[in-house]
């Protein structure tokens, strides 16, 4: 079923289709505009979209950027229908390769405790757990 998908950048105007996607799969939250978020990622020197297209259709899509030293993923999702069929798989290999070629030796995936399903799917992908707490700080007073 990858065979006929292709990765690519994911241009400015595929926005709200990515969004659509994102709402799908239940990865937007209230406090965070997506449409905001793609145009950042997709203007910052050191991030990106990456899309996922079966039959012209956006399959699925991974955010992807950097700091340098640690790479990050978010908004990785595939729709509902496509999901277990390698598409997920196919754009971690590409956001994995990103990096790759820009230098960043390590990638960070942060996952929600109670997403059993997503823990599961980069533990089959080599992801471990790290001893590690994520300790944040909302800086836009929501």
């Amino acid at each position: 079923m990858v065979e006929d998908v292709t990765i690519g950048t994911l241009g400015e105007a595929a926005i709200p289709e990515a969004v659509a996607l994102w709402e799908v799969c239940n990865l937007t939250r209230p406090w965070n505009d997506p449409h905001a978020d793609a145009l950042l990622a997709l203007n910052g020197a050191a991030s990106t979209i990456l899309a996922a297209r079966r039959g012209g259709v956006l399959a699925g899509t991974v955010m992807v950027g950097h700091d340098g030293h640690r790479g990050a993923v978010y908004y990785a999702g595939v729709l509902p229908a496509l999901q277990n069929s390698g598409i997920g798989a196919l754009l971690m290999a590409a956001a994995e390769q990103w990096l790759k070629d820009r230098g960043v030796p390590k990638l960070n995936v942060m996952v929600r405790t109670d997403n059993l399903g997503a823990r599961g799917f980069y533990e089959r992908l080599g992801y471990e757990p790290s001893e590690v707490i994520v300790i944040s700080k909302r800086l836009d007073g929501r």
